[in-house]
């Protein structure tokens, strides 16, 4: 699920919410989105609201974060089914992450789920744009099983 910033002709701003990049690219071309207030079909997409203050209660560091012990078992099944759908649905951008993500957040590619390597001073550059990323540690699809 994927939500844009949209916006009609008389410039009244309202949020939509689709499944993919493609399914909006389609309601679009049929004209199945209107706006809200007034009705009207020709909507554009906007960029986002860039946040531009540090969140009141950051994320924890990845070094914070409690271990999951052999003693959770069904926690460290959930996290190894997460892991598993996040390698089998988002694109390996590798160490170009930081620069993927911009130009998805600044709509000068498509929109996809990606993973990949940052830096921690990409990682808060990222934050401080108000784009939002979550810092997980890097596993190796063998070590899912």
């Amino acid at each position: 699920m994927i939500i844009f910033d949209l916006c009609c002709k008389q410039e009244h701003p309202f949020e939509g919410w689709f499944q993919s990049q493609d399914n909006y690219d389609k309601q679009l071309e049929r004209g199945l989105i209107s706006c809200p207030h007034c009705g009207s079909s020709e909507i554009r997409r906007v960029p986002s609201a860039v946040h531009l203050t540090k969140p009141a209660n950051p994320p924890a560091p990845i070094e914070q974060l409690p271990a999951i012990s052999a003693a959770q078992p069904g926690m460290l099944a959930a996290y190894q089914q997460l892991m598993s759908a996040i390698v089998r649905n988002c694109e390996d951008v590798g160490k170009d992450f930081a620069q993927e993500a911009r130009k998805i957040y600044y709509m000068e590619t498509p929109l996809r789920s990606i993973r990949g390597e940052a830096s921690v001073e990409e990682y808060e550059s990222l934050r401080e744009e108000g784009i939002e990323v979550m810092r997980l540690p890097i596993l190796k699809k063998e070590d899912l099983n």
